[in-house]
């Protein structure tokens, strides 16, 4: 065995003395690419073949032999045998081929083979076998197997296209003001340079979808030629005779006023509209990240996120399209002479319950308003009601399965006339403004009786004329407490005595005073 002798440093005081270690050297068919590699270096730096191949870990002959030439790895024979036995070569073709062959479309899941295997042979197969069936069926199904699906990249034109879609992003866990904040991102991106513009939305609605969409236009400050979508029932609704879809009339009115063409993607096929969906995956990721590092994902309201949101994108996503958005520009079309209402408006006359019905769902309003007709207008978020032009009173969109949104402050002064009224009242637990009035209902309930629904009418009333927040904290503090929450006891508290001003009685002035300090002044 050849042998290298190292000396060892001792400390001073002590003579040195020399030990004898064993190198193992490598012969030749147990060269590696590693090996190979560092003997040439070290023949290319000067080295003799024998220091070369020392430092490389080889035998003189071994490194005679590799120090040029082909690499080990690209000279060694495939293996084309099998080290051990198949443990599927009695079921292979008997069980597993024909499930391989009627599975058409490539769906059917190895591991739903080998269960089922197991199934039929008790005892024969090991869980740790299931690697080497995945590997056969595999290899079968690249020489036998389906054909899949090509996907042909795309080689995107300056000012041609942009795409836009909706991404739900609760799972962002943003709140405002403590409160979960449910709600959508609504993105548009051009496709050639990747600027990107982002809004928030409650759903997909057609006013949500026109006020992204001019925002962003605006934003930008031009229009490219086609616009890519997904089949959005907000943008297109389905033709049953026909089987397809077509856009929505008020959607085309859209499109036309922007000189816009539209392009939609193939139902069920989300990956022709990548472009969108990949803006979606990053654009939420830089959201995430940057919450991370901000610490918290609470907000004061809505605008505070919105601006949160457009910085991150503006700092991840736009500040490295500039440089394509400047070659785009030039190819970009100019806007329109001015933008179209985001709302959609609807004509109603006021029924005698002092409700509206706006895009299929009632919404109360006052009741000086019963038997007008009214205008209303359906924003993304909330609902105007006008009279005269005038807008009298708005209140929040209703959303999801939500059908009816009462205000009790609307309909409170008839109810407190008529408090029987209210057992059987449609919308009766939309008269209940917070937990604590609900409680405050069964307490009295508990206390009063039948003149319950009487006792908790009039402090509705004493909530719309005095002030919802202060008669809430006067219920939760009685409740909590173990108080009544009877009217009288709570009117108590919660209206103010009303001050007496005091009579100021003025004597009138003897303005013979002044007409004797007046000559006086002269004499003097």
């Amino acid at each position: 065995m050849p042998v290298v002798d190292e000396v060892i440093g001792p400390p001073r005081e002590a003579p040195a003395r020399r030990v004898t270690l064993p190198v193992f050297l490598v012969e030749d068919g147990l060269v590696t690419d590693a090996q190979v590699r560092r003997l040439r270096e070290k023949r290319m730096a000067g080295k003799t073949l024998a220091a070369a191949a020392a430092a490389a870990g080889m035998s003189e002959r071994a490194a005679r032999k590799w120090q040029s030439g082909a690499l080990p790895s690209t000279v060694k024979p495939p293996r084309t045998w099998r080290t051990r036995e198949d443990p599927f070569a009695d079921v292979w073709q008997s069980e597993v081929v024909p499930q391989l062959v009627a599975d058409t479309d490539g769906r059917l899941q190895v591991l739903t083979l080998f269960r089922a295997l197991c199934g039929r042979h008790p005892g024969r197969f090991q869980p740790g076998q299931l690697r080497t069936l995945q590997r056969r069926v595999r290899e079968w199904r690249v020489q036998y197997g389906p054909d899949r699906e090509v996907y042909f990249e795309q080689v995107a034109v300056p000012g041609r296209e942009a795409a836009f879609d909706f991404s739900d992003a609760s799972d962002l866990g943003v709140t405002l003001g403590n409160v979960a904040f449910p709600h959508l991102l609504f993105e548009w991106v051009l496709s050639y340079s990747r600027w990107t513009y982002v809004s928030l939305a409650l759903s997909e609605t057609f006013e949500a979808l026109v006020a992204g969409l001019q925002g962003a236009v605006w934003t930008l400050g031009a229009v490219p030629a086609v616009l890519r979508h997904d089949n959005l029932s907000a943008a297109t609704h389905e033709l049953r005779r026909s089987g397809g879809r077509q856009l929505t009339v008020r959607f085309r009115e859209v499109l036309d006023h922007y000189g816009l063409r539209s392009s939609r993607i193939q139902p069920g096929k989300p990956h022709e509209n990548g472009v969108a969906e990949q803006s979606h995956f990053r654009t939420k990721t830089a959201i995430e990240q940057a919450l991370l590092l901000r610490g918290e994902r609470d907000f004061a309201d809505e605008a505070a996120y919105l601006r949160f949101a457009r910085a991150v994108v503006d700092e991840t996503r736009n500040a490295r399209a500039a440089p394509r958005l400047a070659e785009e520009r030039p190819y970009l079309r100019p806007l329109p002479p001015a933008r179209i209402p985001e709302y959609t408006t609807f004509r109603c006359v006021v029924r005698k319950w002092s409700t509206i019905r706006v895009g299929g769902r009632v919404y109360s309003v006052p009741s000086r308003l019963i038997g007008h007709t009214v205008e209303a207008r359906q924003h993304p978020s909330t609902v105007e009601v006008l009279y005269g032009g005038r807008v009298l009173c708005s209140m929040p969109r209703l959303r999801g399965s939500a059908e009816h949104r009462i205000d009790y402050r609307h309909i409170i002064g008839s109810l407190v006339r008529k408090p029987g009224a209210f057992a059987r009242y449609r919308f009766r637990e939309e008269l209940f403004p917070s937990l604590v009035f609900r409680a405050a209902y069964d307490a009295l309930g508990r206390t009063h009786g039948e003149r319950a629904d009487v006792e908790y009418v009039r402090l509705l009333h004493l909530a719309a004329t005095t002030g919802e927040r202060r008669v809430e904290a006067t219920l939760r503090a009685r409740l909590d407490a173990g108080d009544p929450c009877d009217y009288a006891s709570v009117q108590a508290q919660v209206r103010p005595p009303v001050p007496t001003v005091p009579v100021v009685r003025v004597p009138r002035p003897d303005l013979s005073q002044y007409d004797a300090l007046l000559s006086g002044g002269l004499h003097g």
